[in-house]
């Protein structure tokens, strides 16, 4: 079905707010993110990007209008169903990761005609911002401090349910992503001190996967293994005490958990333990 296209200025912010209503995620969705919590920009180029957990429950990067599907390359076509992103389309219209055309970004494949034409839309409206002082683009990373003077990683490897991954930021500052009746995102942190906490421990990684060889045989990671299965799932969720996983109150934004792989992450595996254990913020 051919999208709605509403008035929108040229940086893609609409020119008149809808008057605000309650909202409220159904019992039945297997999203608990609401829908204003899925919509930002693009730290490499400004654009807006709309965020939707896939079926993995892990987050993906849209763009927020549809295209049509023929001239977009089969592995691009994502279709929404019930706010869960699902690749492939089977409609004229489909979605297309912002990853694959960003103008911040170097692709890694050839783009298709109609992709480098939007890719190209995309640079634009970027320049317009930067000239506007709306946007300014990242600095070059170097020299990247990936340990505290404490030596906790800033980014660290937790393991949850039997399964590694890395963190958004750092422990002590992942915050609830829950609304409150308010409506805006509860101000809690998700480490509480009453709770029962996790460890640091020194494991081993696997030296080699298939043909390529990691950099390292050890990591330190912050196990919850031995936590009870609720609490785990709380610390998945990304929740405070205050909004177990039971709870129905919905979520602003999406978990920011990514599935550690030795590879891609390896600038964030550490072989030292920590000196102290993390801090909870009311300490």
């Amino acid at each position: 079905m051919q999208p709605h296209h509403f008035a929108r200025r040229w940086d893609g912010s609409p020119v008149t707010m809808p008057p605000r209503r309650r909202l409220r995620v159904d019992a039945s969705s297997p999203s608990r993110l609401l829908r204003r919590g899925q919509c930002s920009r693009c730290r490499e180029c400004g654009n807006l990007v709309d965020w939707h957990p896939r079926a993995d429950h892990r987050p993906i990067g849209l763009h927020p209008h549809e295209l049509p599907t023929r001239p977009v390359p089969t592995a691009c076509r994502w279709h929404l169903s019930c706010g869960v992103a699902y690749r492939g389309a089977d409609s004229t219209w489909c979605r297309v990761p912002h990853a694959a055309v960003c103008p911040g970004r170097t692709p890694d494949t050839d783009l298709a005609p109609a992709l480098t034409e939007f890719r190209r839309r995309l640079a634009v409206l970027t320049r317009r911002r930067i000239d506007a002082g709306l946007f300014t683009p990242p600095p070059p990373v170097a020299g990247l401090t990936t340990v505290q003077p404490d030596k906790r990683p800033v980014l660290p490897i937790v393991e949850i349910l039997h399964i590694r991954y890395l963190a958004e930021r750092p422990l002590d500052a992942l915050r609830c992503v829950s609304q409150t009746r308010r409506g805006h995102r509860c101000p809690h942190p998700v480490l509480d001190p009453a709770a029962p906490s996790g460890v640091w421990t020194l494991t081993t990684v696997l030296s080699t996967i298939g043909q390529l060889v990691v950099p390292a045989e050890h990591l330190v990671l912050y196990s919850l293994s031995r936590a009870p299965y609720a609490e785990q799932l709380r610390w998945r969720a990304q929740r405070c005490p205050a909004h177990m996983v039971a709870s129905t109150a919905p979520d602003l934004t999406l978990a920011g958990w990514q599935v550690f792989d030795p590879l891609l992450h390896h600038a964030h595996i550490h072989t030292h333990l920590p000196d102290t254990a993390p801090a909870s913020p009311e300490t």
